[in-house]
């Protein structure tokens, strides 16, 4: 039996990526790097989207497809079992260049729920 159904994983998603982009509202990836506080809340909001990703298991390709959701339960294993590897550039380019079009995929995916 699942932890929590597919639309609550969903808007924890959402809700993590709003977090996300708020942390890093102005900054740049020397800023960030730079910045503890920052690259901590952003690297504790990662495994609230790769631990939803990984919940909804095959179901992420259905109900929000595009996004590489292989790749985010991938990074997951990262950040929880080779924290001591946890690389600022992988985190920042993730962010920058992969959560944007996550974040319209659970848009859209929610907007279908209803």
């Amino acid at each position: 039996m699942p932890f929590r159904d597919n639309a609550t994983h969903l808007r924890d998603i959402l809700e993590a990526i709003q977090y996300i982009e708020s942390f890093l509202v102005g900054m740049n990836l020397d800023a960030y790097k730079a910045d503890l506080r920052t690259k901590f809340a952003v690297e504790r909001q990662m495994p609230v989207i790769t631990e939803a990703a990984a919940r909804l298991g095959q179901e992420a390709e259905v109900l929000a497809p595009g996004p590489d959701w292989k790749g985010f339960r991938g990074m997951g294993n990262i950040l929880r079992h080779a924290y001591h590897r946890i690389d600022d550039e992988l985190v920042w380019n993730t962010v920058k260049e992969e959560l944007p079009s996550l974040k319209v995929a659970i848009l859209k995916a929610l907007e279908t729920e209803r």
